[in-house]
């Protein structure tokens, strides 16, 4: 399974941005899917998971801001996130795995990631 995101840049507090993520495989209707974030200097941290029925389940410092979502059909993973902050500010990551699962050793395959950038 090949990813890519797209969907970030800069943007003021406050301000939103949708994040997509392609699959490039047939099967990826088959896995649960996470996005993830790396600020500089930070570790990688998980942001929101989404099972393969729809499920969901977030950071606590993104609930009621974020929404993950999945399309099928399409084989496209989103992010919508809104009330952007600047501690938002991190490089980008979705992931495929077998597993429902905050770890991230769990997950085999990631995109390159994209920026997001929030200014205050």
């Amino acid at each position: 399974v090949q990813l890519v995101e797209s969907g970030g840049g800069s943007v003021q507090s406050g301000g939103s941005l949708r994040l997509s993520c392609a699959a490039s495989a047939y099967t990826y209707s088959r896995y649960s899917m996470g996005w993830f974030r790396q600020a500089p200097g930070k570790e990688r941290e998980g942001v929101a998971l989404i099972k393969r029925d729809g499920g969901t389940s977030y950071a606590d410092s993104v609930k009621g801001r974020f929404t993950i979502s999945r399309d099928n059909a399409k084989n496209t993973l989103y992010l919508q996130m809104n009330s952007l902050k600047p501690e938002d500010t991190a490089m980008y990551y979705c992931a495929a795995s077998n597993y429902y699962t905050w770890k991230q050793s769990r997950y085999d395959y990631w995109g390159q990631g994209t920026q997001v950038t929030v200014s205050s």
